[in-house]
């Protein structure tokens, strides 16, 4: 059993900069697959990126460019780096891993989501 819990929502201006971490426990978290979803009230779930184990990643068109995710093996640890931020990337923001090494949409774990406000 993996358990996740993430870390560094919170309120920002538009064009601002956040940096959500996700702390993982319970597994071999290197061999785990490992992304960030959110949901904005009244629309479904969405991945907002993922990494494998071997550190590939992808991106929800609507971030590309603007949003960073990486990984710390050493420290159990998965970020998303969130610059120019917009309003309408206000969601409670889920940390995700897969079992599958290599998953690019992860979703066997989940964490307690972190809110996301960007609101001037």
């Amino acid at each position: 059993q993996v358990q996740l819990v993430e870390s560094g929502g919170g309120l920002v201006q538009p064009g601002g900069s956040l940096r959500l971490s996700c702390a993982a426990s319970g597994s071999i978290f290197s061999a785990n697959a490992m992304g960030w979803y959110r949901q904005a009230p009244g629309k479904q779930r969405e991945l907002v990126a993922a990494i494998t184990s071997g550190g590939r990643t992808n991106y929800a068109d609507s971030v590309k460019g603007r949003f960073t995710i990486s990984r710390n093996n050493a420290k159990n640890t998965v970020y998303l780096q969130m610059n120019s931020l917009k309003p309408e990337d206000t969601a409670v923001y889920y940390c995700a891993a897969d079992r599958f090494a290599y998953s690019t949409t992860p979703n066997d774990y989940w964490g307690q989501g972190t809110q996301v406000t960007v609101s001037s």
